[in-house]
């Protein structure tokens, strides 16, 4: 498993660049098809199948993503590095590992001949930005199965995530007019200012509620002799609820300009509703947890503040459980680990999970 992870973290895999990916893809087809999946792909999204074996009822669908928040080149500053129990390097925890120890378990779960119910997964290529072109995806494949096992990072100590705050990226974007910033400037509407007008109001509709709001990049205008004639930002929006993250988002959508002929547009980039814990998830926890207990692992789960593609299958219902990839820490960090004996302990809760899970 050591090696599988070096291979899959010397092939980095940052979001948005498609022939990084694709080497990666490839690679992890061949071992997914030697573990012995039926593989295929929707857009860069990779679906892994594995038929039932004499088990009856819906698939268990297993959640990940093969895409990273590092930058192509990162492992010259920060290498693939094994000491002791420490594995390092970009994308190790979050959540190459998790792949490792899926893939291996499903190698013992086959060869046992044991009987399994069916097992879909999907890889998804986009899943650190937001999952934009997978949702629809996740929605269909959780919409057929019997239950949903997420393979991002656990807490630490790895316990399991049973909840998770909404995540929302919404732009605001402005068209303003331009002119001459000292000759005609009343002929001109300043995108920039009627933004920034905009922030500060929308930051109002926010203020008091248990909503997270963060002005991630902003953009706009391009000479202080023009009035600028385009400005856009980026937000980020985390909610613990679903009704103030309906109330939120609906005032987003009904911004309108503070500034005759201004237009103020937005749209929602990405969107992963609010996953409250639920009968559902607690059950599937349980269960979980007395499957665990068999092969003498103690685990437990609560919600967590970070947003993943189990927000859309716990919104819609589906019993769904996450952070089943191995323990480590320093997710998005420059310090981003990963427990090598936490890759057997998971490789063999997975395999037990898969076994047992009816």
């Amino acid at each position: 498993m050591i090696d599988a992870l070096r291979t899959y973290t010397l092939l980095e895999s940052p979001t948005g660049d498609g022939r990084a990916l694709a080497a990666l893809a490839e690679v992890l087809e061949a071992d997914a098809t030697t573990a012995g999946f039926a593989v295929s792909r929707e857009g860069d999204h990779l679906l892994w199948d594995l038929p039932a074996r004499d088990v009856t009822g819906g698939p268990l669908l297993l959640l990940s993503h093969y895409d990273t928040v590092w930058p192509a080149g990162t492992l010259a500053e920060m290498p693939f590095t094994v000491d002791g129990d420490v594995v390092r390097g970009p994308g190790v925890y979050d959540t190459k590992a998790g792949l490792v120890a899926l893939l291996a378990a499903v190698s013992r779960v086959v060869a046992s001949g044991r009987p399994h119910p069916g097992v879909r997964v999907v890889v998804v290529a986009d899943e650190e930005i937001g999952s934009p072109t997978a949702g629809d995806l996740v929605r269909a494949e959780a919409g057929r199965a019997s239950a949903v096992l997420g393979l991002e990072p656990p807490h630490p100590g790895g316990d399991l995530k049973t909840g998770r705050r909404g995540s929302t990226r919404a732009r605001i974007s402005v068209t303003g007019i331009e002119s001459h910033a000292a000759l005609d400037p009343e002929a001109g509407v300043n995108a920039i200012d009627e933004l920034v007008d905009q922030l500060v109001a929308f930051r109002a509709v926010v203020a008091g509620r248990p909503v997270l709001l963060n002005t991630g990049t902003i953009a706009g205008g391009g000479r202080t002799n023009v009035v600028a004639g385009q400005a856009h930002a980026d937000l980020g929006l985390r909610f613990t609820d679903l009704e103030n993250e309906e109330a939120v988002l609906a005032a987003l959508a009904g911004l309108t300009p503070v500034r005759d002929k201004a237009v103020v547009k937005t749209q929602l980039l990405a969107r992963r509703p609010t996953w409250r814990e639920s009968d559902a998830t607690t059950g599937l926890l349980a269960r979980i947890a007395e499957v665990a207990a068999g092969i003498g692992q103690t685990i437990g789960g609560s919600p967590a503040d970070g947003a993943a593609d189990t927000n859309t299958t716990g919104a819609m219902g589906v019993p769904t459980v996450d952070g089943l990839a191995p323990p480590g820490g320093g997710a998005h960090a420059r310090h981003e680990w990963v427990s090598a004996s936490g890759l057997s302990s998971r490789a063999d809760l997975l395999e037990a999970l898969i076994n047992g899970l009816r």
